[in-house]
């Protein structure tokens, strides 16, 4: 099992993971702890736009969601309709590349790291889990 999984409650802890458990390990770890999980299927994604639709779907971003990286970094940061004492992001079937060419491939991870960060200055977990 990963370490961070039985840490969901920690911020100083949070981060971006590989995923080292079962998916329902986690499912079930996060629905203890009383988070909101985004499932975020990435299975032949390819493309900036399709990983944004991709992420768009799981996490029922609201209907202005702007699908570019700001929109993303706003989408991340806020969480207003889906208020949860912790958040875990669980991307599935991803690809060392997430689909994505090495510029967009860093802009994201940047982004997923700047939302842990975000989330702990105010003391809310979040977490990225790759799987």
């Amino acid at each position: 099992m990963d370490a961070a999984v039985p840490q969901l409650n920690n911020p100083a802890a949070a981060g971006c993971h590989k995923l080292d458990c079962s998916v329902e390990v986690l499912c079930d770890a996060a629905d203890a702890a009383g988070f909101a999980l985004f499932d975020a299927d990435l299975k032949g994604v390819k493309g900036k736009k399709n990983l944004l639709i991709a992420l768009a779907k799981a996490t029922e971003y609201p209907d202005e969601f702007g699908a570019n990286w700001d929109a993303l970094v706003d989408v991340l940061c806020d969480l207003s309709w889906d208020a949860a004492p912790g958040y875990v992001l669980l991307l599935r079937n991803v690809s060392p590349t997430l689909g994505l060419s090495s510029n967009d491939r860093e802009i994201a991870q940047d982004i997923f790291d700047d939302t842990v960060v975000y989330w702990r200055q105010r003391n809310k977990p979040f977490w990225v889990f790759f799987a």
